[in-house]
């Protein structure tokens, strides 16, 4: 079992989200940060897809109830375990009893917690992951509490401490052109590219909310409702930017304005409220070759822990 002492204001159960479901109206859900997740679950000797704790804006803490191996990403919360360090990006092993306390982060919003053998909890839709809107997936549904128990998993055997290079995240966002961009006049565009975004306190799971300069078409569009996707910026009547993120909607009915590249969506998952966003022009080319340098150095992180 794993108990939570302090669960912070919103630690849940993700894993890489629920796909698949969007024509029946289910949202993706899953890690804000999916690379974290990812390397978090590897370096436990997990498969990357594994369900594991998203811990937003610490502090928090945790009761190991077994012995095993832990590991965080994302987030730098200054973790301790039984008050000695333990690092993000780092296999740690811990014992029966022990606890493991995150505090506010230096640096990011969100910090993942992978312990070997996984959160076992039941998969609904083939996913762990915690639908906060719908109420399902997780833990009942919900943000975890104080007093909280999870299963774990099968502890995995014992491996020998291992770290390895987590990239920080940048608020340079990379976005393709959507298909009412065309629509935007001139000077409108260069706002879109030239000007920082603040990430305002509207923001959620289901979409950041931006502010900045006030955009607006250069002719009224009707638009019939379409598919939605995280990482789709929109443009709603007051002409501040939303991007749709992981608990987003299935479909949407405001101008697209462009598409964030999806090797950038886990820095967007590390923005912090009142943080700025500057977007970057990118195209087809831009995306494909962004996502292949994402995928190598995955697969060297997979080769190192595979090794040790």
């Amino acid at each position: 079992m794993l108990e939570v002492i302090k669960a912070g204001p919103q630690t849940t159960v993700q894993d890489l989200g629920r796909f698949g479901a969007r024509h029946l109206g289910v949202c993706r859900a899953g890690a804000m940060d999916a690379l974290a997740l990812s390397v978090a679950n590897r370096l436990v000797g997990n498969p990357a897809g594994a369900a594991a704790l998203e811990i937003t804006l610490p502090p928090a803490s945790f009761r190991l109830l077994r012995d095993g191996m832990l590991a965080l990403a994302g987030a730098d919360c200054r973790a301790t375990l039984d008050g000695e360090p333990v690092w993000p990006g780092w296999r740690t092993a811990f014992r029966a009893g022990q606890s493991l306390r995150l505090e506010a982060p230096n640096s990011g919003m969100r910090a993942y917690l992978a312990i070997d053998g996984g959160l076992n909890v039941p998969l609904l839709m083939e996913s762990a992951s915690t639908d906060l809107m719908a109420g399902f997936g997780g833990l009942y549904g919900r943000a975890l509490r104080d007093g909280d128990r999870l299963p774990l998993g099968r502890p995995r055997p014992p491996r020998a401490k291992l770290g390895v290079w987590l990239p920080r995240p940048g608020n340079r966002i990379r976005v393709c052109p959507g298909p009412e961009y065309a629509l935007l006049p001139k000077p409108a565009r260069q706002r879109l590219w030239s000007h920082p975004w603040q990430l305002t306190p509207r923001s959620n799971r289901m979409g950041y909310r931006l502010v900045g300069p006030a955009l607006s078409l250069s002719e009224p569009v009707e638009m019939p409702s379409h598919g939605a996707l995280p990482g789709l910026i929109q443009l709603p009547p007051d002409g501040q930017p939303i991007v749709l993120m992981a608990d987003a909607q299935a479909t949407g009915g405001y101008p697209r304005l462009g598409m964030v590249v999806a090797a950038d969506l886990w820095q967007l998952g590390q923005a912090r409220l009142g943080s700025q966003l500057h977007f970057i022009k990118a195209g087809r080319d831009d995306a494909e070759q962004a996502d292949r340098e994402l995928q190598r150095y995955l697969r060297r992180i997979e080769r190192v822990c595979d090794e040790h």
